[in-house]
């Protein structure tokens, strides 16, 4: 995640914010012959933001509108996608169909069936309800197709966690409030759960959870692990632990560089630098090693006390780990790693 800038953030709008604007706007033109100037919506927590139309397109029996998403101060990959709906009759209800660059479920653990195009219950809902309210406003039956469509959407994809869960094709349609709060760990952490699901719905029982790209490559390689048993923790150990309590596989690996790893084997459950730091002193005491409290990072712990130093480091980390998470049959193990890739400790294995 990106660091966050100092001052008040500019909130945005969801994929499904715009989506459901784009919805209104284009029924609106449907039905009722012309396209507003822009179009306002109200989101499930009673907000109430307008769009301008920055795409507005109609002809014999359908209408499309593309909304730029704004998504504020948040280093969204979506910010400034075009997401384009196009309304038309359809042959009963609500249909939603995923056009260009919006992808489709292919495995089964999201609150989406498989084959379904990937757009979330909430937005569905909110635009099921914008169509239930024009077509009172003009007089019409709620028998709409609703297809939506990113463009670019199939490369955004592949810088968000779709691949891994089995959504190809583009972007989610997402948002539970419509809202992007700027820097918010939840659209992190719900990504962590929905992965979970997802392994859990394949049958895997064994998933890992890695603190970056290095980690993540070392242990994928070393238990041979499908894609979709890796769970992009990041910084968020708790987020992902807590969520494996409840909804639990039978082995988890959880892997990281020396620095993380230390300040979870001290307890710290979001590993984040801005949110944790490490405390030398209680480092210099499980080494055994007092020259390490003078140590400015954790690397330079590592130099100074050497290979004791990080398996002291695997074995307290585990031992968290199964004190607050390990009472029910799952069984956990760490890999701590160098900057180069190189295991230079393991626990529970």
């Amino acid at each position: 995640m990106s660091r966050k800038p100092t001052g008040e953030l500019r909130r945005g709008w969801t994929t499904g914010a715009c989506a459901t604007a784009a919805t209104k706007a284009a029924l609106i033109r449907l039905w009722g012959g012309a396209f507003p100037d822009d179009v306002g919506i109200v989101l499930p927590k009673g907000e109430t933001p307008v769009f301008s139309l920055a795409l507005a397109e109609a002809g014999q029996g359908w209408a499309q509108v593309g909304i730029t998403k704004d998504a504020g101060d948040d280093p969204d990959v979506t910010h400034g996608a075009l997401i384009v709906v196009k309304v038309s009759p359809s042959e009963g209800g609500v249909v939603f169909v995923a056009g260009d660059g919006v992808g489709t479920v292919t495995k089964a653990g999201l609150p989406i069936g498989v084959a379904e195009p990937a757009i979330n219950p909430v937005p569905r809902q909110m635009m099921r309800s914008v169509v239930d309210e024009v077509a009172a406003q003009f007089g019409q039956t709620s028998d709409v197709k609703i297809e939506i469509s990113v463009p670019g959407g199939q490369e955004l994809a592949l810088k968000t966690w779709n691949p891994r869960l089995g959504i190809e094709g583009g972007i989610s349609i997402l948002g539970t409030t419509g809202v992007v709060r700027p820097f918010s760990c939840a659209a992190w952490i719900a990504s962590i759960h929905r992965g979970v699901d997802v392994a859990r719905a394949d049958g895997l029982t064994h998933v890992a959870g890695c603190t970056g790209a290095t980690s993540e490559k070392v242990v994928q390689a070393l238990y041979d692990l499908p894609d979709h048993a890796m769970l992009d923790m990041g910084d968020f150990a708790g987020g992902m632990l807590k969520y494996l309590e409840k909804h639990p596989v039978l082995r988890v690996t959880i892997g990281g560089g020396i620095g993380k790893m230390t300040k979870l084997a001290q307890g710290a459950m979001d590993l984040h630098s801005g949110r944790s730091q490490v405390d030398f002193a209680a480092l210099a005491k499980l080494a055994g090693v007092p020259e390490v409290a003078d140590a400015n990072t954790a690397l330079e712990a590592y130099k100074i006390a050497g290979a004791p130093l990080a398996e002291a480091v695997a074995q307290e980390a585990l031992r968290v780990v199964e004190d607050r998470f390990g009472g029910g049959e799952m069984r956990f193990d760490v890999v701590v790693i160098d900057r180069a890739g190189g295991i230079i400790a393991r626990a529970g294995v």
